[in-house]
């Protein structure tokens, strides 16, 4: 097949072109020299989506794209940063595919758990869960709207709600090893909001599965079926580590530091892979402490 891909230079993309090397690769870059050296040179490379005015020769779509969300203040700059980063490549790939006369057959389209709003409760949640209308949910109903517009009876349109990927060299858990790895990391805040994890192998298992399977379409959350809180995760990945989870961190400190964002830390969601169970996929990784020791020893 021949598959256009965005976010490939990011810790997911990286780890799925790896995974895709059989198939003709068309990738989107804002530095291809960067991506070659990255990627390898047997790829095709594009700097804008621009330079193209349809897709006829694209089998499947992969959209990985976007501002990281977690790391900066939530600004009125910032926000509209995520956003554009998001909105406005899935609404080019949706309107090339929209111009194309044997358009793609898949648009595989990435979201978020964000999706749902950030909680406190510990409802578990599937894909047909109500959300909670914040900013969170709010940049990821727009995203997935904007790439559903191109479904039609050619094309099939694949939202994945991508939790937290835990992976060795990059993610979540290479932002949070420093400290643990000191003995300085615990839970946050009360540690009881939702944690809902996913390993790196899982996630592109999913993707793979999702390609060669035609008649998977909609949404579909990526995330481990036994999410854990956050105080749960901490006291297991500083068991793995043989270290102590002693030193916590205050709500009040991270909303100081961080403002809005915050919630990502303070709040969370317990997410449950309803579809893509329903949908035949088997998990390497359901638990956490097996995901971790695999990562990490």
């Amino acid at each position: 097949m021949k598959i256009l891909i965005t976010g490939a230079t990011g810790f997911i993309g990286q780890q799925l072109i790896t995974q895709l090397k059989q198939h003709q690769l068309l990738i989107l870059t804002r530095n291809i020299s960067k991506a070659t050296q990255l990627l390898g040179a047997q790829h095709q490379y594009i700097e804008q989506l621009n330079h193209l005015n349809q897709l006829n020769d694209i089998d499947v779509v992969i959209n990985l794209a976007g501002e990281p969300i977690v790391g900066k203040r939530w600004s009125d700059k910032q926000k509209q940063l995520l956003e554009q980063s998001r909105f406005q490549i899935t609404n080019q790939l949706s309107q090339l595919i929209q111009q194309s006369v044997t358009p793609p057959h898949t648009f595989i389209s990435g979201s978020a758990i964000g999706y749902y709003g950030m909680r406190r409760d510990t409802q578990i949640l599937d894909e047909d869960s109500a959300a909670i209308n914040d900013f969170s949910h709010q940049l990821c109903r727009q995203w997935e709207q904007l790439a559903l517009t191109s479904q039609t009876e050619q094309t099939r349109v694949v939202i994945i709600r991508i939790g937290i990927v835990l992976g060795k060299n990059g993610g979540a858990l290479a932002k949070m090893l420093p400290a643990f790895k000191m003995a300085a990391g615990g839970k946050i805040a009360s540690g009881q909001q939702g944690f809902s994890w996913i390993h790196q192998q899982d996630l592109i298992d999913i993707i793979l599965f999702l390609i060669n399977h035609p008649t998977c379409q909609g949404i579909y959350n990526a995330t481990a079926p036994k999410p854990v809180s956050n105080q749960a995760f901490s006291q297991t990945l500083a068991q793995v580590l043989h270290r102590p989870a002693v030193v916590p961190m205050p709500e009040f400190v991270l909303n100081l530091a961080m403002g809005e964002m915050a919630q990502l830390l303070t709040k969370g969601q317990y997410v449950y892979p309803k579809h893509i169970l329903q949908a035949g996929f088997n998990f390497k990784f359901h638990q956490l402490k097996p995901a971790l020791e695999q990562l990490l020893c």
